[in-house]
């Protein structure tokens, strides 16, 4: 069918009229051939529709112009029942609006050709009903990756680390669904290798995979090499630092500069101690500098005891009062 000008200029006006300039509309049409031959009714009745699920009209144009084809699409074909299906995931009233915000190719999908298969493919996993939501919402790209080229081998590649196909694994993808959108082959492979030549045994591998799968999502050389050598400067020796990763695996991926570094100098330095004992307790870096280590050592400065790391962090406040005989609750 032949587009006349006329029709396309009538679609140019409306997005002129909602704030779009020149070149936001150029990069738009040269990104969605179909908008040439949109009427104006379908893209204001799309608009409004969007409009009416929550998303602010100030926002609308940015979600607009990471998928100007949801503007062409049927509303009640193709929009409302993809919105309908995912509402029926959601918990909280914003979560659907978020997502598609966040993703608004979503509503470009089919919902019998892609979130279907999507959830069966989660629920054989052994991923809950409740949680399903949580995995689609929190991270809406999903709907976009193949299921045989893209999450089978995630699957595949968990299950190569030890983890059961019957739960185990659907529990890593609902803690870190983003873990689903790396490539196997150039990061989460080259990042599991990297951890055993850390020194992290199967079980210690598997037990990142579970309690920390972010960790394996970080880039070898960008940030898990650095850490290490930083680490190795502190003085920590090979087997204190295998020690250190197993016990708590985010210290290769915690920013050097405004986390490891402030603990380590604030132990060194203001506390008086080795950092032998950060290895006998590496949770050491779990805990806050200033609402926890700096506070607790200023509690415990003028007391002549001896307690270890995990003595003085591993209790909440009021445990914390009593062990150490403190007059003065903590908040």
């Amino acid at each position: 069918m032949e587009i006349s000008s006329s029709q396309k200029g009538s679609i140019i006006g409306f997005f002129r009229e909602r704030g779009f300039d020149e070149k936001n509309i150029h990069e738009m049409f040269k990104r969605c051939k179909r908008l040439e031959g949109t009427e104006r009714e379908r893209a204001s009745q799309n608009w409004d529709y969007l409009r009416s699920i929550g998303i602010q009209e100030r926002k609308l144009p940015s979600v607009v112009s990471k998928c100007p084809k949801i503007l062409t699409l049927g509303l009640n074909e193709k929009l409302v029942p993809m919105v309908q299906c995912l509402a029926t995931l959601g918990t909280k009233q914003n979560e659907v609006t978020l997502a598609i915000m966040k993703f608004p190719h979503i509503l470009s999908h089919s919902v019998e050709e892609k979130l279907c298969p999507l959830l069966a493919f989660f629920q054989a996993l052994g991923i809950p009903e409740k949680q399903l939501g949580k995995l689609i919402l929190l991270n809406p790209r999903l709907i976009s990756y193949s299921i045989e080229t893209k999450l089978v081998q995630i699957v595949d590649f968990l299950a190569s680390l030890g983890l059961s196909r019957e739960g185990m694994i659907g529990k890593v993808l609902v803690k870190h669904p983003f873990i689903m959108g790396y490539s196997v082959e150039k990061r989460l492979l080259p990042t599991s290798k990297f951890l055993k030549s850390v020194g992290l045994t199967e079980l210690e591998l598997q037990k990142v995979a579970m309690n920390y799968p972010e960790v394996l999502c970080r880039d070898v050389e960008k940030i898990l090499k650095p850490n290490l050598s930083f680490l190795k400067r502190c003085g920590f020796g090979d087997r204190q630092i295998a020690v250190l990763v197993a016990g708590y695996p985010p210290v290769l991926i915690k920013s050097i500069r405004n986390s490891l570094e402030p603990r380590i100098r604030f132990l060194v330095e203001v506390m008086g101690r080795q950092i032998d004992e950060v290895a006998d307790y590496p949770d050491f870096f779990r805990h806050g500098l200033k609402k926890k280590l700096e506070l607790r050592q200023r509690l415990l400065k003028d007391k002549n005891v001896n307690y270890s790391l995990s003595d003085m962090l591993e209790c909440n406040p009021k445990k914390f009062a009593l062990k150490f005989g403190l007059i003065e609750g903590l908040s």
